[in-house]
């Protein structure tokens, strides 16, 4: 079962700046217990795509180890009742760990302080 949902910056976080207090709590971590939305992936995925960091191959290893979890009808539904300040991405990422029971694991926790009971963990500190 999924416990945490990992927030696109931490996963570029992980694998471009290589926070060791980041890596060594993703590896505390059972196998299935941290995930990445779908959601995410796809903020990851452009930025590589573009020029970004991770390279392509990085990012394809990471999720061989941490799976896509798919945004399904619930997080759509909780997504619509979430109130909306400025970025998308995050409003839904927050939706998505709502719908789910997830922690959000994000480095930039500010931009969730606003989401009505959402639980986020701030790994790199």
């Amino acid at each position: 079962m999924i416990k945490y949902l990992i927030d696109a910056n931490s996963v570029v976080y992980a694998m471009d700046v290589g926070n060791e207090v980041l890596k060594a709590r993703l590896a505390q971590c059972e196998q299935g217990e941290i995930g990445i939305s779908v959601i995410s992936y796809a903020e990851v995925a452009y930025g590589t795509r573009i020029g970004k960091p991770p390279p392509p191959e990085v990012l394809e290893a990471f999720i061989s180890v941490i799976p896509i979890v798919d945004f399904d009808e619930a997080a759509a539904r909780e997504y619509a009742r979430l109130p909306f300040k400025r970025v998308r991405f995050d409003r839904l990422l927050a939706a998505h760990a709502l719908s789910i029971g997830a922690i959000v694991v994000a480095n930039n926790e500010l931009d969730f302080a606003d989401v009505p009971g959402l639980k986020v963990e701030n790994w790199t500190i």
